[in-house]
């Protein structure tokens, strides 16, 4: 790989992660908590175009949740950091795994890795925080997870799929 090529992949992934990062800060009373909407979670699925979204994605996660603890919103704290992070991290390789899967041009296996990691992990570390039953917290953090996939994060590929950036669902810079 060029050196020119590595380092457009370190300034997508920083681009991603300050997405990531600004995205759910700024919305930090829905992104925290056993109930989440974060908004951010919508750029889960940019490993569908780019593998800088692999890293990207989990330093916007690590930086987000670190953050969020230093701001006391993010009551389930470091867990949050190690696991929470370690979920996004598993589910950004998994999408991109699936990202030549679709039906109707729509990258729709891509969504099940970050919501059912999320459910799973993110759901067990709530529920030893906030002492809840792990369905409970499973079900409303996958819950979260998914309405965020479909609403902002469909949208947001077909969006990008428009752009120049993209040919035909693959991107120009494929790796």
């Amino acid at each position: 790989m060029k050196t020119n090529s590595k380092l457009r992949l370190m300034a997508e992934a920083g681009m991603i992660a300050a997405l990531y990062t600004v995205a759910t800060l700024v919305l930090a009373p829905l992104s925290f908590g056993n109930i989440q909407f974060r908004a951010s979670e919508a750029l889960t699925l940019l490993p569908v175009f780019t593998a800088s979204a692999v890293p990207g994605l989990t330093i916007g996660c690590i930086i987000s949740n670190a953050v969020g603890v230093a701001m006391g919103s993010n009551i389930a704290g470091w867990l949050d950091v190690i696991f929470g992070s370690f979920a996004t991290l598993l589910a950004a390789i998994l999408t991109r795994m699936l990202r030549n899967i679709q039906v109707k041009g729509i990258p729709l296996l891509a969504i099940l890795p970050p919501v059912l990691l999320n459910a799973l992990i993110v759901g067990g570390e709530l529920a030893v925080v906030y002492k809840l039953p792990f369905w409970l917290c499973a079900l409303e953090v996958g819950a979260g997870e998914l309405a965020v996939c479909i609403v902002l994060g469909i949208p947001l590929v077909l969006a990008l799929r428009k752009t120049k950036l993209f040919d035909d669902g693959k991107a120009k810079i494929e790796r």
